[in-house]
């Protein structure tokens, strides 16, 4: 049976993307809860770069490339296009942190400044990996990079995660959310709940890169997961700038070591009295994280 729009996968396989990739994996399921009435706007990437060589595409919506920085810009041309022609097709903007937290950032902040009806997805996989593992501005502490490399004299990357969930709720958008691909239900419910608000929406999914974390493709989920727990990652939404749900660690959370020891990126932290001490800033990280998430939500 020939292939037709309502038959095609809404991203097929095929695709050039790593075994394991974190990445992938968050895009179809993201799709997915969107439907298919949607135009999606890709800024440069790893994601543009293993779905679309030329004359290619696994997409199966409408999808536009443009250049690293401006995805919302031309999210925004697609909103205006729309609405000029009386259509309801809903936008998503998309890109890796690299687009988001740094070279595009200046145009998505003027989104969010117009309230403008695009949910923008960050695909958070914590550098750019598609050009060998540069630091970004959400690189993890105490990782090494190609552009922090871990040595006698350096545990990697000293700066901490720009908190870019916490600027966008400072632009008073109606919708703001994190994720991780550990839970996909979760992913699937934010999208669908982003999507059913008019305005500027933001969810940023954490997503390991196999070969820029150096992990086992199999543990792909098992990390995202360990993320979650230790507080390294806070996984929560906001609405109209006040959190309404967030995920708390248990009463016997894993230590933030369990989740850098499956990641050959932070494996010099166990080697050196530097790197202990390195180790012991990002379970301070992640322990103000979670005191931070049960003041915002009372408990």
């Amino acid at each position: 049976m020939p292939t037709t729009q309502k038959t095609k996968p809404i991203l097929a396989s095929g695709h050039r993307a790593c075994a394991g990739c974190g990445q992938v994996l968050a895009v179809r399921h993201v799709l997915e809860a969107a439907g298919r009435d949607i135009v999606v706007v890709n800024a440069t990437g790893c994601l543009e770069v293993t779905t679309t060589p030329w004359p290619e595409s696994a997409f199966g919506v409408p999808w536009i490339h443009s250049l690293f920085e401006n995805a919302g810009a031309v999210a925004s041309g697609v909103v205006a296009s729309l609405k000029a022609q009386g259509k309801k097709t809903k936008v998503i903007a998309q890109g890796g942190d690299g687009s988001t937290f740094d070279i595009g950032f200046g145009i998505i902040s003027g989104v969010w400044g117009r309230n403008d009806d695009i949910l923008y997805v960050c695909y958070d996989n914590e550098g750019y990996m598609n050009t060998g593992y540069q630091n970004s501005g959400a690189t993890q502490f105490g990782s090494s990079t190609s552009t922090a490399p871990a040595g006698a004299v350096s545990t990697g990357n000293q700066q901490s995660k720009k908190n870019l969930p916490q600027i966008a709720i400072a632009h008073e958008i109606p919708y703001v959310a994190t994720a991780s691909v550990a839970d996909l239900f979760d992913l699937k419910r934010k999208v669908q709940k982003a999507l059913s608000i008019t305005g500027s929406k933001y969810l940023q999914i954490l997503t390991p890169c196999v070969p820029g974390w150096k992990i086992n493709p199999s543990d792909t989920l098992k990390v995202a997961q360990l993320a979650v727990q230790t507080g390294v990652y806070p996984v929560y939404e906001a609405e109209n700038g006040k959190i309404t749900k967030a995920v708390l660690r248990g009463e016997n959370y894993p230590k933030v070591e369990e989740y850098l020891k499956l990641q050959k990126r932070f494996a010099h932290l166990f080697a050196s009295e530097a790197g202990a001490q390195a180790i012991a800033q990002i379970q301070k990280e992640a322990d103000a994280n979670d005191a931070w998430l049960r003041g915002a939500v009372g408990k």
